[in-house]
């Protein structure tokens, strides 16, 4: 008989699932902070693509939970790619509109930037992993 706490009992946790679980939280919290800042206000990013990547941070969240190590990293590999791209065509798309002047990337947007860097991190351990 295995008991409970036996090496053979005891499941592997993925590699990066704290990183993930991080990224998580720093996305969430982004999303609704100012992406940009002007001098006649702040633009939330729950009014464009912050709703994207809070839906997106969820399903890096379900990444995690996943028994599965195969499907929780597809989750995270796309979590990862939605907190990554969304940013960045922010970025450009504010450029292409009115240049380098006037405004500033926001807390939010560099937030949900570095939870997309940390997922990409996670993804690549749980996809190395044997």
């Amino acid at each position: 008989m295995v008991s409970p706490t036996s090496p053979a009992r005891q499941r592997r946790t993925a590699p990066g699932r704290a990183m993930v679980l991080v990224a998580v939280l720093l996305v969430l919290i982004g999303s609704f902070m100012p992406w940009i800042h002007t001098g006649l206000g702040n633009v939330s990013g729950a009014r464009g693509p912050g709703l994207w990547t809070a839906y997106a941070a969820f399903l890096g969240l379900a990444g995690t939970l996943m028994p599965w190590r195969r499907v929780g990293a597809a989750h995270v590999t796309v979590f990862a790619a939605v907190a990554l791209v969304l940013p960045a065509w922010q970025l450009v798309h504010v450029f292409r509109l009115v240049g380098l002047g006037g405004w500033m990337p926001g807390t939010g947007l560099v937030l949900v930037a570095t939870g997309g860097v940390l997922a990409s991190v996670a993804a690549l351990r749980a996809w190395r992993q044997e």
